[in-house]
């Protein structure tokens, strides 16, 4: 079986980093870090919302992203921030967002027949928020299923492709992937790899079914994005979902995105939450996701119109060296870089999460004992370790802060709040 791809995502927010001139130090940080990919939203011209994922030119530069003083084109300036990033040994992927664009959109009048329409009016994308209808009315949706042009269409869509992977970029964040068409997502993943044949595509399917989730990643999307964020620790639909996509697509979990109110807010400022809800995405799942400022524990949540550089937050907060750790951990053992069968075991504290991994490319299994109390200290007991894994092999404590020189038998640890500890044998 093929060996998985290393898939650790540093997502530079571009409203926040500022001019391309400014993303090298980021860039620089991310690497540091152990990051091996950065995600970017939209680069692209906006629309009179100023919403990043409200594009009106798909060929032209955010102007907010230049150096008005420089004499090299925008395309330029982009691509040679690309170039820093993979001299870090960076990979960049991209918003790709085919599912619909500005309604003040040239395309919206040379083209109107590209666009969905109810009695003579254009459709705009909306969602259900909190019991709530939300439409966004800077949008309008691209019609690809009853389009009179679908040719047409089609051939914009992948000059789009072509005009981004042209700039650089190894990879596509697809929005709304499951509001696409799959037979349009197997196009375009299939010609674009004709031509390149390192691009990877990441398919977003936040919100949709486990179904929906299986058919959107048939397509032949590399990664589906999972809801990992959202668990409690204690129900079991995180595992039944994982479980119904696992074996089709590889997943990424992330503690929290710029879709989301900051983790260390939603806490109210405990550090053992952030360090356990990191750990936690990044060894659950295949791939791993985090917005910048994570590290420092910002508290103002990115907003796609209103950031600004200037909302930069000075904290004394310093999760870099634990999150480095993390990722040194998953990038060193093959279990943490594929959706491994995974198993709760049965422990009667319901304090304690007590994991079990095993992974299907390589001989390694792994367990994963987690305090999910974030504010008091659990204890934890078993008469061996060993009756819960397959190997005859010693464990090894490869945890990324109090490791364990020796485990004994029978076990007895008091874990600290949020604390975990991660075993690894081979069979």
């Amino acid at each position: 079986m093929k060996k998985p791809e290393k898939m650790m995502i540093y997502n530079l927010f571009p409203l926040l980093a500022g001019k391309f001139s400014d993303w090298e130090k980021h860039l620089e940080r991310a690497a540091e870090m152990g990051f091996n990919w950065v995600f970017v939203n939209p680069i692209q011209k906006l629309g009179k919302s100023g919403s990043l994922y409200s594009i009106s030119d798909y060929f032209s530069i955010n102007p907010a992203f230049l150096n008005e003083t420089s004499k090299k084109t925008p395309e330029t300036q982009l691509q040679e921030v690309i170039k820093k990033a993979e001299a870090l040994g960076l990979k960049l992927m991209v918003d790709l967002v085919i599912n619909h664009c500005a309604v003040d959109s040239h395309l919206v009048t040379d083209h109107p027949d590209w666009f969905q329409q109810e009695n003579g009016k254009l459709v705009h994308p909306s969602a259900d928020e909190n019991g709530k209808r939300v439409v966004w009315r800077d949008l309008v949706r691209f019609d690809h299923r009853s389009t009179k042009d679908k040719e047409g269409l089609n051939r914009f869509l992948m000059s789009v492709v072509d005009y981004l992977t042209g700039l650089g970029f190894k990879g596509f964040r697809c929005d709304a992937a499951y509001q696409v068409p799959k037979g349009l997502w197997e196009k375009i993943i299939r010609e674009t790899r004709s031509k390149h044949s390192d691009i990877s595509f990441f398919a977003e399917t936040l919100g949709c079914s486990s179904d929906e989730t299986r058919k959107t990643a048939e397509a032949g999307f590399d990664y589906i994005f999972n809801s990992v964020k959202w668990w409690d620790f204690h129900g079991a639909w995180l595992m039944e979902q994982y479980h119904l996509t696992r074996q089709v697509v590889p997943s990424v979990g992330f503690p929290e995105s710029h879709d989301t109110v900051r983790l260390f807010t939603e806490l109210n400022g405990n550090l053992e939450g952030m360090k356990q809800r990191y750990l936690f995405s990044a060894l659950y799942s295949a791939g791993v996701m985090m917005p910048m400022g994570f590290e420092f524990c910002f508290r103002k949540q990115l907003h796609v119109v209103k950031t600004k550089p200037a909302d930069w937050e000075e904290t004394d907060c310093g999760l870099a060296p634990f999150i480095k750790n993390v990722n040194g951990i998953k990038g060193a053992y093959t279990i943490f870089q594929e959706d491994a069968p995974t198993e709760v075991l049965p422990y009667h504290n319901p304090n304690i999460l007590f994991l079990w991994k095993a992974s299907v490319s390589s001989s390694e299994e792994a367990l994963i004992i987690l305090n999910k109390d974030i504010h008091n200290r659990q204890e934890f007991y078993v008469d061996s370790l060993y009756q819960f894994v397959q190997s005859k092999n010693p464990l090894k404590d490869v945890s990324p802060e109090y490791p364990l020189d020796y485990l004994p038998t029978p076990f007895h640890y008091e874990l600290r709040p949020g604390q975990a500890i991660v075993l690894v044998t081979k069979r």
